[in-house]
């Protein structure tokens, strides 16, 4: 099974020391996110700084500690299923697109997710927070 982080799964690790930044950083897998995320992560890095009342450093370092859990998805590989996926989402959250997608790359996969909305998209399974820590509980 698969798991790809939406990005407010990973804001939240970075922001706060909780049980979404435990899991990530325990998992003994990998997690899959898409390349779209950096672009997301450097419009809000100012203010996910803020937020965690890291300073940069410390807030790089835990970064750089999150990043080591995950495989990044190239566009490339996204692109075959942007479609399906965008209209998945379309009336839901377009911003969501690319996570959904990468969902769709790859069978077997769930989207890790706290947006309520996206419980709505059709032929993907989201699960919230409380539903990955039972999913994944020995």
């Amino acid at each position: 099974m698969n798991i790809v982080l939406d990005a407010n799964i990973l804001f939240s690790a970075l922001i706060r020391d909780s049980t979404t930044r435990r899991m990530i950083l325990e998992y003994d897998d990998r997690f899959l996110f898409p390349t779209y995320i950096f672009e997301e992560l450097e419009k809000h890095k100012a203010e996910l700084i803020r937020k965690s009342c890291l300073n940069e450093d410390e807030f790089n370092q835990l970064l750089s500690m999150l990043l080591r859990k995950v495989s990044v998805v190239p566009n490339e590989v996204l692109y075959p299923c942007q479609k399906e996926a965008y209209e998945a989402v379309k009336d839901i959250d377009r911003d969501d697109v690319l996570f959904v997608a990468c969902v769709l790359a790859y069978p077997n996969s769930i989207l890790w997710s706290d947006d309520k909305k996206l419980k709505k998209i059709k032929h993907v399974t989201v699960l919230n927070t409380k539903e990955i820590i039972d999913l994944l509980a020995p």
